[in-house]
């Protein structure tokens, strides 16, 4: 896979039977990223989680979702890029990956009565480097599908968009 500027959408065939399917997920010689972590979330409808990036040791990401359907969200916060602030959204299903690269910030909503989702990250997570963007940011305008989404209290108090410029002036 060549070197990527935006989120890009895997769908890898799946294998089906009586049993269920069997996929595969990851190929070195397909996808040139160097996995040093994988975390997993279980989430119930309407959790919107995000959108996060770290400011020093950036991430990148290949999200997969392994039961429901999500909305997942990328913003470009590369500062010399074009797309500067440019938000990307997918709807991903069980299956489905996407790949991000590290200098965006990254979320999803949770669309089905749950879903599940695998993070294979080439970088170990930096708690002091962790950062957001609010979910609702008005610069931003993300076409999220829920009204009242359920938060955690960390993504409740992110930054906003503007906010971000002005500290960090992009990534």
């Amino acid at each position: 896979m060549k070197k990527n500027y935006k989120p890009i959408v895997i769908r890898k065939k799946k294998y089906k039977d009586n049993r269920g399917f069997f996929q595969e997920l990851f190929l070195k010689k397909e996808i040139k990223l160097n996995i040093n972590f994988t975390a997993i979330a279980k989430s119930k409808k309407n959790v919107i989680r995000g959108l996060h990036f770290q400011s020093k040791n950036k991430q990148t990401k290949l999200i997969y979702v392994a039961l429901g359907e999500i909305l997942d969200i990328a913003v470009n916060l590369k500062k010399k890029s074009r797309d500067f602030g440019k938000v990307y959204s997918f709807i991903l299903k069980e299956g489905d990956m996407i790949l991000i690269p590290n200098y965006f910030a990254h979320g999803y909503e949770c669309l089905s009565k749950k879903s599940i989702v695998l993070y294979h990250l080439d970088k170990y997570r930096d708690s002091n480097n962790e950062n957001g963007l609010k979910y609702n940011d008005k610069f931003l305008k993300i076409k999220w599908k829920t009204k009242n989404p359920i938060l955690s209290k960390r993504d409740k108090h992110h930054q906003n968009f503007l906010e971000f410029k002005k500290k960090h002036k992009g990534l």
